[in-house]
């Protein structure tokens, strides 16, 4: 049987990740010098680095067994898979923003919302009962307000101080975002035993 299979988001939750491997013990040697490699041993385990989205991917289809990602991409990508620890790091938040002292909910007009997370927008506003005409961006969506293009944004904040130097500001709050543990349904039955052994250290490294 292979080993557990471990998809890692790359850039700062791989980082904050392999801090977390770490704590529990675990000899990272191969995941601080991994040169270019994608797969990697990390003890009895091997851990795959990966973007957000294919984190997500790669544990719906059973390519790995857990991945470590985002909210954000949780969010957006659907829910194939078992969520089954929030890690508390890489904290920041889904929010809708908007051209400062302007009222985004005032008047009838027709709202246009642009954002990189289109699922995350049109879900808040199917909860408030609202129709909204939404624009995917995939670079800087804080420029969409500037140009004219949308009325508002919904977006990943952490400081705020990108959307200060733009004029913009929070106008509401959708979700607090941090890392969380996925494991692909399938695994978390043949494997359950391994699984739940990998969780608990992880449990209890993140309370340290």
């Amino acid at each position: 049987m292979r080993p557990i299979r471990i998809a890692l988001t790359k850039g700062r939750l791989e980082k904050r990740s392999v801090e977390l491997f770490e704590a529990i013990g675990f000899d990272c040697a191969q995941l601080q010098n991994k040169g270019r490699r994608l797969i990697l041993p990390m003890e009895e385990y091997e851990v795959v680095l990966a973007k957000a989205n294919d984190v997500i991917t790669y544990v719906e289809h059973g390519a790995c067994d857990l991945g470590i990602v985002g909210k954000d991409t949780i969010a957006e990508m659907g829910s194939g898979f078992y969520e089954m620890l929030d890690l508390g790091f890489g904290k920041c938040r889904f929010a809708l923003a908007g051209p400062k002292n302007v009222d985004f909910y005032a008047g009838y007009h027709e709202r246009v919302v642009a954002s990189k997370y289109p699922q995350v927008a049109r879900q808040f506003f199917e909860q408030k009962g609202m129709d909204i005409k939404i624009i995917k961006i995939e670079g800087s969506v804080e420029l969409a307000p500037l140009l004219g293009l949308a009325h508002a944004i919904v977006d990943i904040v952490e400081t705020g101080s990108t959307l200060r130097e733009n004029g913009l500001e929070i106008i509401e709050e959708i979700l607090p975002i941090s890392a969380r543990v996925i494991v692909n349904m399938a695994s978390m039955k043949l494997r359950r035993e391994e699984i739940e052994r990998l969780l608990a250290d992880m449990s209890v490294a993140v309370q340290v």
